[in-house]
């Protein structure tokens, strides 16, 4: 399984998109230590959102559309409605 998910900074409220082969945990808990550039600058995270896939092209090309154009707007209306 992959999962796509949405974790927000308790620092400064920016939300990150990711994919991962990881459970959703897991990988919340890497985004915690530091392991990514990006998040280790903006940690601590809280996970706010994931949709699971069985095909990685279909976890990679979803977070692809959750950070361009339209599929922004569908993000913001997602975590607007947590």
């Amino acid at each position: 399984m992959y999962s796509l998910y949405f974790i927000r900074s308790e620092t400064n409220n920016r939300v990150y998109v990711g994919y991962t082969s990881k459970s959703v945990d897991e990988r919340l808990k890497e985004h915690n230590q530091g392991k990514n550039k990006w998040t280790k600058n903006n940690r601590p995270f809280k996970l706010m959102y994931f949709e699971q896939y069985y095909c990685s092209d279909d976890a990679k090309n979803r977070e692809k559309f959750y950070k361009m154009g339209f599929g922004k707007k569908i993000k913001k209306l997602i975590i607007d409605n947590i």
